[in-house]
């Protein structure tokens, strides 16, 4: 079974940054529906949509978000002081942040847009903030100076931090665990994250293991408990998780994550891995392999992995995952995301003039990425599927797929996809795990502005649901028929890092995350070379 793993690795190689039509060449059949099935998906797809529009109708933040979008002035102001507001340590310092943020922006344009009464009462507070704090604020202004500034600031906290608690479960494992248990979360399991998005320093990732460690004794000798499981980040738990450090690190989180799966074996409860950015995912394969072959967790069948459908490598790396659990015949859970980090991946590529993206630039590709590699989960043995994402045509097809199977879970952000999986788990049998996130305010920060821009994104299912001009039709598009229009090629508005400037072609960078380049620039510094010869050296070209 070795061999299943070296050559899945070998695939994963291949494909890290290949060409994106080649790559979704390979995924489309797997990802294609006939028409029997495109019909019979049509129709489970409208009824979900449904429940859909009937939650979103009772939730006033849907339609928040939607007044203020991305592609709007007040929108990035919002998001840009959500990311900042909590963790400014002075009063001084949060009112010109205040100042700074809301008071240009228009907001006198969404007075009375939205169908929430609560939605309109807050755009009536940013008219009135703006025309306390903008420069031209006449009367208003002066009054300010004198007494209004606190009162200004208060609010925006306490906005700020409902904001906070729509995608927080609580503010410690134990508030989150009452949470889970009331009548709305009923028939819903939870995977429970302790919000820590990367270790800066040693006290940071020792924190961020004790809060792990608290966490799963909690759930574990919790009689609400015993169905929930923990997520892990990696990156929580060592400040030099990278892969110039990978001979440190690695050995170091692998049995970190020994005693914690250990810890959740011994409450039978489970621990899963969560995904992070494409550069790290070898060494975290490295991790996962070193823990599940650990001879005292032979049995369990609670240690899971998150993959990402949107990287190149997604479909070896769930053949891998199947190979693992084949060779030490456990079962490993796997959960499939469509993928968090794509922001920054496509600009770090730019920035850094690598040959090409590790991941796809068209939303319908991941979706067929997503669906190729759902089949694979399907058809394994040694894998339990769990399916993440709030795309109604995505749920629709896995269901039609399923059968009358039930050996597999649905799974959904916490504050996300409210109406999408509750008849399916009350009516129909199916299960569904919400992923909760756990922490204080001041941890929720990157947390909260990765969720405000996935449902601010034009591109996002819960966003377009929301927008009056996207019709069902639109909602519902085939997205191997539209891979396929394109032939898959690359989005036209994202182009390659070389091809980024007009008339010339960017320098190329070297990818000093990948093992073999870092090696070879290694052994280039190291030897009695010139600067100059160094850099041909790695790049392979002759010195003139």
């Amino acid at each position: 079974m070795t061999n299943g793993l070296d050559t899945s690795r070998s695939q994963m190689e291949a494909l890290f940054r290949a060409p994106e039509p080649e790559v979704l060449a390979g995924l489309l059949p797997a990802a294609t529906l006939d028409a029997a099935t495109r019909g019979r998906v049509l129709t489970q797809a409208g009824l979900i949509l449904n429940d859909l529009r009937a939650a979103q109708d009772t939730g006033w933040i849907n339609r928040f978000l939607h007044e203020y979008r991305l592609n709007t002035q007040e929108g990035v102001a919002l998001l840009s002081l959500a990311e900042a507001y909590l963790r400014v340590p002075d009063s001084a310092t949060a009112d010109l942040l205040i100042r700074d943020k809301l008071g240009d922006a228009d907001w006198k344009a969404h007075s009375g847009k939205s169908s929430s009464g609560l939605v309109n009462s807050a755009t009536f507070g940013l008219v009135l903030t703006r025309a306390l704090v903008a420069e031209d604020g006449g009367a208003l202004k002066g009054l300010l100076a004198r007494a209004g500034e606190p009162f200004i600031r208060a609010g925006v906290a306490a906005a700020m931090k409902m904001m906070g608690s729509v995608f927080v479960m609580g503010r410690n494992i134990h508030e989150a665990l009452d949470r889970a248990a009331k009548p709305e979360n009923a028939g819903f399991t939870a995977s429970f994250d302790m919000l820590g998005e990367s270790a800066r320093t040693r006290e940071d990732a020792d924190r961020y293991f004790d809060s792990y460690r608290n966490a799963i004794e909690a759930v574990g000798t919790s009689p609400k408990g015993k169905a929930h499981n923990i997520s892990v980040k990696l990156s929580a738990l060592h400040p030099r998780y990278e892969v110039a450090n990978a001979a440190a690190c690695v050995p170091e989180l692998t049995d970190m994550i020994r005693e914690l799966a250990r810890q959740a074996a011994g409450h039978g409860i489970g621990l899963t891995v969560d995904a992070e950015e494409t550069e790290r995912l070898m060494m975290s394969l490295n991790i996962i392999e070193g823990v599940a072959r650990d001879p005292k967790l032979k049995g369990w069948e609670g240690f899971g992995m998150a993959v990402q459908a949107y990287g190149k490598r997604c479909r070896p790396v769930i053949a891998w995952a199947q190979a693992l659990g084949a060779s030490t015949g456990n079962k490993l859970m796997v959960r499939l995301v469509k993928g968090a980090y794509w922001d920054s991946e496509i600009k770090k590529a730019q920035v850094e003039g690598l040959s090409d993206y590790p991941l796809f630039t068209r939303k319908a590709a991941t979706d067929v990425s997503y669906l190729a590699c759902a089949r694979d989960m399907f058809d394994a043995s040694h894998i339990f599927p769990a399916f993440a994402g709030h795309n109604a045509l995505t749920v629709a097809t896995l269901i039609d797929w399923a059968g009358n199977r039930r050996d597999f879970e649905f799974q959904r952000l916490h504050g996300m996809g409210e109406g999408l999986h509750e008849r399916l788990v009350r009516q129909e049998g199916y299960s569904c795990r919400t992923y909760a996130p756990v922490g204080g305010h001041r941890e929720l920060l990157a947390y909260l502005v990765r969720r405000l821009l996935e449902n601010g994104a034009n591109s996002s299912f819960v966003h377009q649901l929301a927008d009056a001009t996207v019709t069902e039709d639109m909602l519902l598009a085939d997205p191997a028929t539209h891979i396929k229009a394109v032939e898959g090629r690359p989005h036209p508005a994202i182009a390659l890092p070389r091809d980024l400037f007009p008339g010339r072609i960017n320098s190329a960078g070297l990818d000093l995350n990948d093992t073999e380049t870092l090696a070879q620039v290694m052994t280039a510094i190291s030897a009695p070379t010139t600067p100059l010869e160094a850099a041909a050296m790695v790049n392979g070209q002759p010195v003139t």
